[in-house]
């Protein structure tokens, strides 16, 4: 694997953040799309209470983001930085701590969910038309596949620390094309006709082929990367753990919390009928594209800013985030025009239910007001962690998904009922604009004033 530092020190910066964006966001896309698969194929069985059930279970499944990220967003923002400093001895230190922590943490959670797994899909909004759809998919999703979805997460991050975008994408997209081909074969009456249950299994064998590539990658490149997972070097836990975590616990509160907020927002349109549950879940896919284009965004920046911060070359830093997060509005701005447009015939794409697709465009034309907002914040979040700024990264995330949701939720529902369920996120997300705005401009005007000192 080339050095990173020809990609994060000698590249002319747009060369260099295109070079890390443009495969993060094939890889986010491909993400996009074999998430969107499930409910598409799902969809075609013309059962809400199947594109429910699938409803349900995503922000559940979110639960193994949190871990991954615990891990994943500290181990390869210290990883960056241990490269920044010129360190490889840390750097692989720290990644085999990352790897073999985040894997036992994502282990027993999944060993842990069929103990609990009732109660929380019943909190997660399941009804007794909906629960065992839901189950069943959530069994192959978390109980078995959910090993696979950890290690992947986790080593896409780490890969990506080292300036190793395409190895990357090309993990994540393997799992999402053979995601794509599994889809129709399991879930549809054709084929096998498992339903949902059939989207749960794909997702799983999915998730185990991308695993087992990046193991052999790192195991095929062992002698010239910066990565290691040998157990022996466990014995460096405590003098890294801490960093690790520090960085790591925002990124993952912020997923944690943001299984709250959505599970909560999914109990309160439960409460109305399965076709309004089903089409705030068509809707939450849809709201997934210009989202993962910024997450795509940030997860690119990530490693270069942390690389250029270490090193102390702030101006490339900051120049490194304004070309990044210029990209990621400007497309959140495109979806948002597009999707107040055509917003009908989109929700059509995923069921030919009527009143679904009534609900799902009315819906849609509330949430996208979110976007071009999110479009900062989230890039921004990941600058701070990039940054080594673990307490202005993590009270950013919980304005973002946290403390405000679940009492708008109550509020706006009062005011609206249903409609003010989905007002709640852009209200949230400009109050967490205006957070991590200023937090960035108090950071600059100190390192201003200490360059000048």
């Amino acid at each position: 694997m080339p050095s990173a530092q020809n990609n994060f020190e000698k590249l002319p910066v747009k060369q260099a953040v295109l070079k890390q964006i443009i495969p993060a966001l094939v890889s986010q896309m491909i993400v996009l799309i074999y998430h969107l698969a499930d409910t598409y194929f799902v969809g075609l069985l013309n059962e809400p209470r199947q594109v429910a059930a699938v409803t349900i279970v995503g922000p559940v499944f979110l639960l193994l983001t949190a871990i991954s990220n615990l891990f994943g967003v500290g181990g390869a923002s210290a990883v960056s930085r241990a490269l920044g400093r010129k360190e490889p001895d840390t750097a692989k230190q720290i990644s085999s701590v990352t790897f073999w922590c985040g894997l036992a943490i994502g282990l027993l959670a999944c060993l842990a969910f069929p103990l609990c797994s009732t109660s929380i899909l019943k909190i997660a909004g399941a009804t007794e038309e909906t629960f065992s759809h839901a189950r069943d998919y959530a069994n192959w999703v978390i109980t078995y596949g959910g090993v696979f979805t950890v290690i992947t997460l986790l080593m896409v991050s780490l890969v990506r620390s080292e300036g190793m975008a395409a190895i990357a994408s090309f993990g994540v997209s393997l799992g999402g094309f053979l995601n794509l081909i599994l889809d129709p074969l399991f879930i549809l009456p054709r084929f096998l006709n498992m339903g949902a249950a059939g989207a749960g299994l794909a997702t799983a064998i999915s998730n185990f082929v991308s695993a087992a590539y990046f193991l052999f990658m790192i195991w095929k490149n062992r002698r010239q990367t910066a990565l290691a997972f040998s157990p022996s070097l466990l014995k460096y836990t405590r003098r890294h753990i801490v960093e690790i975590l520090s960085i790591g616990f925002p990124s993952a509160i912020q997923y944690f919390l943001t299984v709250v907020a959505v599970t909560a927002q999914a109990y309160f349109v439960s409460r109305y009928s399965t076709e309004a549950i089903a089409a705030w879940g068509i809707v939450k896919k849809l709201d997934q594209l210009p989202l993962y284009f910024s997450i795509g965004v940030a997860q690119g920046l990530l490693p270069l800013l942390a690389y250029n911060h270490a090193s102390g070359n702030l101006r490339r830093r900051h120049e490194s985030f304004v070309f990044g997060c210029a990209i990621s509005v400007g497309f959140s701005l495109l979806c948002l025009i597009c999707y107040e447009i055509f917003a009908p015939q989109l929700g059509r794409i995923f069921i030919e239910n009527a009143t679904t697709v009534q609900y799902a465009a009315s819906f849609l034309r509330r949430m996208v007001i979110a976007m071009p907002m999110m479009a900062v914040s989230y890039p921004m979040i990941i600058q701070f962690q990039a940054m080594g700024k673990p307490r202005e990264s993590l009270i950013c995330s919980i304005l973002r998904k946290g403390v405000l949701d679940i009492p708008f939720l109550f509020l706006f529902d009062w005011i609206r009922p249903l409609y003010g369920c989905i007002w709640v996120q852009p209200a949230v997300d400009g109050i967490a604009l205006c957070a991590v705005v200023f937090f960035y401009w108090r950071i600059l005007h100190h390192e201003k004033k200490t360059q000048l000192a």
